[in-house]
């Protein structure tokens, strides 16, 4: 059995814990109490980090392609060799399925076995000159990354975080969602592990606010690389304008999904369920908005509530279990405040809308219908498991409603129309489309949004590129 293990920073290879530091206490959301104490920065220990990834990066800029895609094929290695302990350790911390937790590390085994292919794609061209004199467009590392993870993928949004700006030649400082640092602290090992120079990537933890401010003053930093809600990302923007740092920001989703009268209703229901509670809701790209043509409305609302109550809740890390509990205490009494002011406006509430238990942060898989527009749960991202199902009359009326809301992060639509499947996917403003599925990632795709969704991709070839800076090079 997976013990959960003690915590610390990782500073120059070093772990940094102790010294009368503040500590946060992670909480094991199936019980609601504590199972770990994590040491946070003070402002000595981030300006070592500081110092050190200016060095890290010094060093990582001159390794070769084949120095970056062997640590990056050792750490996906390593983390396949310890996937049953990363996984169970990220259940323990964020209380999604085990099952869940594992797939998350192969996705990052994934990720990075595709970037260890790319460091040898970074291809700059010659233009076209006169004989005698030449013009090249080279692509180099932008410089030391200031990485921000959310808790909500453990382990695969700090493997997004490291993997790039490693496999672009980058130094990285890492910090990660207090909630869940076991998780990302055995992520950055494996790469340590596998031969990453020690200056090359850091984890700190800290009281965000201040761990933000003080990285993004540095001019040691040339980028920020932030996933979580908009209204941070807009915060941290404003402090990386002071210093003009490039940034990809992966915000806040609020995904429509337009079911059509001639999609397969039980097919969409099948995918769309299991998408929905996938991670207790608390997805970026969860599908949320359900836009549903008039005449399969009731046959789609009633087979979604009826899936809904059969969801099994409980300990992720217990066999069978479907859905674990919220993340943290915040999330339940975000998901009552919304739900409660929905039906408060008319919504119309067929299963869940209510905590389980006394223990934990636990909440039932909830579907509500016919929720007025000015519901706040319509235009706010409600992160957690309810379905929001709502009936329309044509593809222009189910459209404006897609496009309604300043998000666009994914967006997903049912039709067996082959015309207006690419209708769909040119109007639906969003920076992923799945058309007839809910698969819209891959190692090899950019994963990002547009408005308030943010910019800039990760994944693929585009989220190497975001790490590095675009140089025009002229010889007479």
């Amino acid at each position: 059995m997976t013990q959960y293990p003690s915590l610390h920073m990782i500073i120059d290879g070093e772990r940094v814990s102790g010294g009368g530091r503040r500590t946060f206490d992670v909480i094991n959301p199936v019980t609601g109490e504590p199972i770990g104490s994590l040491p946070l920065a003070e402002t000595a220990d981030l300006d070592r980090a500081l110092e050190v990834a200016a060095e890290g990066f010094r060093i990582w800029r001159k390794s070769t392609p084949q120095e970056r895609a062997a640590v990056l094929q050792g750490a996906a290695r390593l983390m396949l060799e310890r996937q049953e302990d990363l996984a169970r350790i990220a259940t323990m911390e964020e209380g999604k399925p085990l099952a869940e937790s594992r797939i998350e590390v192969m996705m990052n085994v994934g990720l990075f076995n595709f970037y260890a292919g790319e460091v040898f794609r970074l291809y700059g061209r010659e233009l076209v000159r006169p004989v005698g004199t030449r013009s090249t467009v080279r692509h180099e590392p932008v410089g030391p990354v200031a990485a921000f993870a959310p808790w909500n993928f453990p382990l695969g949004n700090p493997g997004r975080k490291l993997a790039a700006p490693i496999a672009a030649g980058c130094s990285v400082i890492l910090k990660s969602a207090e909630e869940t640092p076991a998780s990302a602290l055995g992520v950055l090992q494996c790469l340590l592990d596998a031969g990453l120079p020690k200056q090359v990537a850091q984890a700190v933890f800290g009281v965000p606010d201040e761990v933000s401010r003080h990285l993004l003053a540095s001019p040691v930093i040339r980028k920020l690389s932030f996933t979580g809600s908009t209204t941070v990302g807009k915060h941290l923007m404003k402090l990386a304008a002071d210093n003009m740092l490039r940034t990809t920001m992966e915000l806040g989703g609020h995904g429509p999904v337009l079911v059509f009268d001639d999609a397969d209703v039980d097919q969409v229901l099948d995918v769309a369920v299991a998408g929905k509670y996938r991670n207790c809701g608390q997805v970026c790209v969860s599908p949320t908005r359900f836009i549903v043509q008039e005449n399969v409305f009731e046959k789609f609302r009633d087979g979604f509530a009826e899936r809904a109550k059969t969801v099994k809740v409980g300990d992720g890390l217990h066999d069978g279990i479907q859905m674990g509990p919220m993340a943290n205490a915040r999330r339940p009494e975000a998901m009552e405040r919304l739900i409660g002011n929905a039906r408060d406006k008319g919504a119309k509430l067929h299963t869940g809308g209510n905590r389980i238990g006394n223990q934990g942060f636990f909440f039932e898989p909830t579907v509500l219908s016919e929720i007025p527009l000015d519901a706040d749960i319509m235009s706010e991202e409600p992160f957690g498991p309810v379905a929001l199902i709502n009936p329309y009359r044509g593809e222009d009326e189910m459209i404006a409603e897609a496009n309604r809301v300043p998000y666009g992060l994914a967006g997903y639509a049912w039709t067996s129309d082959v015309k207006r499947q690419r209708r769909l996917a040119d109007a639906i403003e969003t920076g992923m489309v799945g058309i007839n599925s809910h698969m819209i990632g891959g190692a090899d795709a950019p994963f990002g949004g547009v408005k308030w969704s943010g910019h800039g991709s990760e994944d693929g070839p585009e989220g190497v590129l975001a790490c590095m800076v675009t140089k025009a090079v002229h010889e007479g």
